[in-house]
């Protein structure tokens, strides 16, 4: 028995760029629904390594276009992926080691559905927001990463 694929587009629970921290946790929680059999979650977490060097913190710049391009991104997203709830959020501002700078999640009735969802998800905020990293070492050296 084959199962009808939706046609209409994925649903956008949340799409933001800002300076509040954010966590999968809260992702997980926004796009679970009693429909979901899947829920499909990624955190961009700062590390304290980049090239062999010792990172010390990250300042994350955005155009002033960030929020609303994300937003658009988002939505790109959704159409591609008929029957998923997206959540995806990018801060801004200084992040330590262990913070969160980019976490989404896609809730889909399949885990298929849902793993390729967050996957292309991740992928289009990462190509795509105007996000911008700069990346401080330990050893005084600040380096400035094209886009985040």
């Amino acid at each position: 028995m084959a199962t009808e694929k939706p046609t209409a587009p994925g649903e956008i629970v949340f799409a933001a760029v800002s300076e509040t921290p954010i966590d999968a946790n809260t992702a997980w929680d926004a796009v679970e629904s009693e429909a979901t059999g899947a829920v499909v979650t990624f955190g961009g977490i700062v590390r304290n390594h980049d090239g062999g060097k010792e990172v010390s913190k990250l300042t994350y710049s955005a155009h002033p276009s960030a929020s609303t391009r994300m937003g658009e991104l988002v939505a790109e997203v959704a159409v591609r992926h008929p029957g998923t709830r997206l959540w995806a959020a990018h801060r801004v501002g200084e992040l330590r080691i262990g913070d969160a700078a980019l976490v989404a999640a896609a809730a889909s009735a399949h885990r298929g559905e849902a793993f390729e969802a967050c996957r292309d998800l991740v992928e289009t905020v990462k190509a795509h927001v105007p996000v911008w990293k700069e990346q401080f070492f330990a050893d005084g050296h600040v380096e400035w990463v094209g886009s985040a």
